[in-house]
Order: structure tokens, then C-alpha cells, then sequence
């Protein structure tokens, strides 16, 4: 069986990055994934603090998406570290999430975010869904661990 995920309905919304899980780096508090990993798109320290106090995970989202601000020149290189270490520490600090995600045990974990071909599935399926092999990384790892 396949895990899906993407939508606040879904079973396991939990995987989200929009889910409510924060994370904590750099002495700050992040209060999602996505206010995060959307803040480290950019160098401009007054602009990463504007997306962290987001009221939002969609607005965080809207305001990382936005080109007002330019990108940091190695965001390609760096995006899926920035990924990774949130997605260890939200499975790491927050047990609900965590318990789910471990429940999951070998299953696939896929995105299904219709719009993105890179973190999710996309409309096809054809996407790469990086968020979800990340999130079978993390949960490989967490069960070598536990």
C-alpha cells in the first residue's frame, strides 16, 4: 500500500510541512517545516525573519515563492539539506508525528501534490516526490535509532 499525503483531510496531513510541528534553529522557533525551509531561500536576514513570523504556512509559502527578494545563489545545491535536517528534527522533537511516521513501517510515502514535480508526485504521478523519500530516509533513521 501507498501513503499518500498532501491535503489537511488526508490520514497522514502530519507529514505535511504545512502541518503544525515547528522546529528550532539558529535560537529560533519556527512554527513549521515550510516557514523554515521557505526562509532559507533567501540571505536577506530581515526577510527570513518576515517569513518566520508568517501567520501562516501558506503565507510563509507565498512569501518564499515571491522574486522580490533574490534567491541565494546556491539555493539549488543546499535546497534538500535545508529539507532534511527540518524533516529530522519535526520526527525527532514531535511524537505524534514521529509514532505515525514510523507506523508506516516500508510503505511508499509520496507527496501527492498535483502542482509540484519536484518535492511531490505532481498531477501525473510522474513527479519526483523528494519530500517523500526524504521523509522514508528519515524514517529508516529513526528506526535504526529507536
Amino acid at each position: 500500500m501507498t501513503i499518500y499525503f498532501y491535503t489537511r483531510n488526508d490520514p497522514y496531513f502530519e507529514f505535511s510541512n504545512f502541518s503544525r510541528y515547528g522546529v528550532s534553529f539558529d535560537n529560533l522557533w519556527w512554527p513549521t517545516v515550510e516557514h523554515f525551509f521557505q526562509s532559507r531561500k533567501f540571505d536577506d536576514l530581515e526577510y527570513r525573519e518576515t517569513i518566520r513570523r508568517a501567520q501562516t504556512p501558506k503565507l510563509a509559502a507565498n512569501l518564499g515563492r515571491s522574486r522580490k527578494h533574490p534567491l541565494r545563489a546556491d539555493w539549488e545545491e543546499v535546497k534538500e539539506s535545508f529539507m532534511k535536517s527540518a524533516l529530522v528534527q519535526k520526527f525527532t522533537i514531535h511524537d505524534k508525528p514521529r509514532s505515525l511516521l514510523l507506523s508506516t513501517q516500508a510503505e511508499d510515502i509520496v507527496e501527492n501534490a498535483p502542482g509540484d514535480y519536484y518535492w511531490g508526485c505532481g498531477a501525473d504521478g510522474s513527479g519526483k516526490n523528494r519530500l517523500g523519500i526524504l521523509l522514508m530516509q528519515v524514517r529508516q533513521e529513526l528506526s535504526v535509532d529507536g
